[in-house]
């Protein structure tokens, strides 16, 4: 899935998109995206001026989009402008690496369950073979007037 494909369906727009390419998506079971992360990034001039670094609050939303991906998917839905998609938790969260300006972050996830409109995954985003973070993901969709 390329980035026009991702633009029909998250309404994420800059410098809130966080999901660069669809690299793989199986129904109803998993998704891997890449987030190609640049200098240009606009939380870096503060996050951190003298090393910067991305925010481990981009990387959980990032892994968040790629879920909304992988939910409509599932459901085999395109979602209106009616339609938002929400975090309703996050569990075990840990990060294990700094993600810097030029990395690469992989991101990978996993639908654990859908029940009643909540969907819980097991989310991890990986630069090269390294972990940088990993944690369960609960989202849930609603419309809105």
């Amino acid at each position: 899935m390329d980035i026009h494909q991702i633009l029909k369906l998250l309404p994420h727009r800059y410098p809130f998109l966080l999901v660069d390419r669809v690299i793989e998506l199986n129904k109803g079971k998993s998704i891997v995206a890449i987030k190609n992360v640049t200098i240009n990034e606009p939380f870096f001039n503060g996050h951190f001026p003298h090393r910067p670094v991305m925010p481990g609050v981009l990387m959980l939303e990032a892994l968040a989009q790629a879920a909304a991906l992988l939910s409509f998917d599932t459901l085999d839905m395109v979602p209106d402008e009616k339609v938002i998609y929400y975090f309703a938790g996050i569990d075990s969260a840990r990060f294990k690496r700094p993600v810097e300006p030029g990395d690469v972050l992989t991101l990978m996830v996993e639908l654990d369950r859908m029940k009643a409109g909540i969907f819980k995954f097991k989310a991890k985003a990986m630069v090269a073979t390294e972990l940088a973070v990993e944690a369960e993901l609960m989202c849930t969709m609603r419309r809105i007037d």
